[in-house]
Formats: structure tokens, C-alpha cells, sequence
């Protein structure tokens, strides 16, 4: 694990403290627990704008975004994306069942 520097503002620090007194852990463990819980919805923010401006399939943002094709799903439901089958989406259903036989 690597350290680095950082500058924040105040109420930032105090939030930080707040919430990690009432997760009864350090700040530096809720730091890292924050930070890992933005860099996912980031993730998955850039992921599903790629999908809803059709510039990859729905698996193509699912791999992306890290999560499974039936969480990308219900992303789509959670972020009032319109469900887009397109050609790769039919390519990679078929070949998953033919693996399947």
C-alpha cells in the first residue's frame, strides 16, 4: 500500500470523523472505504454514459463498470437508461449458450 498527501478542506475532515466514529473505525480506513466507494460509482458513471451515448453494449459496460450483466441491468433501472440489444449483445448471448450445452 502506498501513501500520499492530500488536502482537504475542513468540513470535509470533520465528516470524516463523524463517519468513521459512527462506523467505529479509523480515518484512515474510512478514507480508503470512501474513496473505494467513489472510484466504483465512477466506474460505473463512465461506463453506463459510454452505453446510453451507444458507444459499447450493455457487457461491454458491465466489464467496465465491474459488476455483472444482471447488476448492469438493474443499473439501467436505477439510472433510467433505456435497455439497447444490439448485434455483440446476440453475439455474446449465442456463445454463452452454446458453452452451456
Amino acid at each position: 500500500m502506498k501513501t500520499i498527501s492530500v488536502r482537504l478542506p475542513e468540513q470535509y475532515i470533520h465528516d470524516i470523523e463523524e463517519a468513521a466514529g459512527q462506523e467505529l473505525i479509523d480515518k484512515g480506513t474510512m478514507l480508503r472505504k470512501l474513496i473505494g466507494n467513489g472510484l466504483r460509482e465512477y466506474r460505473i458513471k463512465k461506463a453506463f454514459e459510454s452505453y446510453s451515448e451507444g458507444r459499447i453494449s450493455l457487457w461491454r459496460a458491465a466489464g467496465k463498470a465491474g459488476i455483472t450483466y444482471r447488476a448492469a441491468l438493474e443499473e439501467l433501472k436505477v439510472r433510467n437508461i433505456l435497455f439497447r440489444y444490439e448485434k455483440e449483445d446476440l453475439d455474446v448471448d449465442i456463445q454463452w449458450a452454446l458453452q452451456e450445452k
